[in-house]
């Protein structure tokens, strides 16, 4: 017997489901924007032999999530939220041509580049979208991934948190996708990285949203190296 206290939570809505469904449309592997032709560094670190396992597999993604997306990506992104809430265009300019400085290789840079740009061309052809107010931010000649996925998240009307718990969704799909296509991994073992991996999505957001603007950006060597030499791996199933 469900008492009334039961029903209510369970019929209580945890969130806005239009909101929930642009969180899913935004983060969506159908999304055409192209991340999953990139590998992130994670083919050649395959190819020199330091991801032969779920846990090796499970170490690098830690590694770059808490380094790297924590100390970068989220940091900016919580930035760039508040630019757009302020309607500080000149800011978000600032901390998106802050965040392609930090992109470390070639390689990284060209995923950023070539996602933002892909994101911001889907979002000018969408009908029910209106992205008049930001005609500045969509001309740019160079906009990251992450700042279009920001514009977005925002035109979505959707939270911080849930944008940057989206965000992190987006870099643990993919390179668990990759991972599963190259290490390889079963299909059980990537389910079971996905769920382990999540677990630590609330502490990787409450770590960015506590560092200050004289911390943001970090250098991690193997990530940068392994970005840069799979432009000359000889044999590649991602691009580069």
């Amino acid at each position: 017997m469900i008492t009334n206290e039961a029903e209510a939570h369970l019929l209580k809505p945890q969130a806005n489901p239009i909101q929930l469904n642009r969180l899913l449309q935004l983060c969506s592997a159908n999304l055409p924007v192209g991340g999953f032709s990139f590998s992130q560094g994670l083919e050649y670190a395959v190819e020199m032999g330091w991801l032969t396992s779920p846990e090796t597999t499970a170490s690098w993604i830690t590694i770059n999530l808490e380094e790297s997306v924590a100390q970068t990506d989220l940091a900016i992104l919580k930035r760039l939220f508040t630019a757009l809430a302020n309607h500080d265009l000149n800011d978000f300019d600032y901390w998106n041509t802050h965040l392609i400085a930090c992109r470390e290789s070639n390689e990284l840079l060209l995923a950023d580049l070539a996602m933002g740009k892909a994101l911001i061309r889907l979002i000018k052809q969408l009908d029910t979208i209106d992205v008049s107010a930001y005609q500045e931010i969509i001309a740019s000649k160079e906009i990251s991934f992450v700042s279009a996925f920001a514009l977005c998240a925002y035109i979505f009307k959707l939270d911080l948190i849930s944008a940057q718990s989206g965000y992190c969704w987006t870099y643990i799909d993919n390179q668990v996708a990759a991972a599963t296509k190259l290490v390889p991994l079963g299909q059980t073992q990537a389910q079971n990285l996905l769920f382990e991996l999540t677990e630590n999505t609330q502490q990787i957001i409450e770590k960015a949203n506590s560092i200050v603007d004289d911390e943001i950006g970090t250098s991690l060597p193997h990530l940068a190296m392994a970005s840069a030499w799979h432009e000359t791996q000889y044999s590649r199933l991602f691009r580069s």
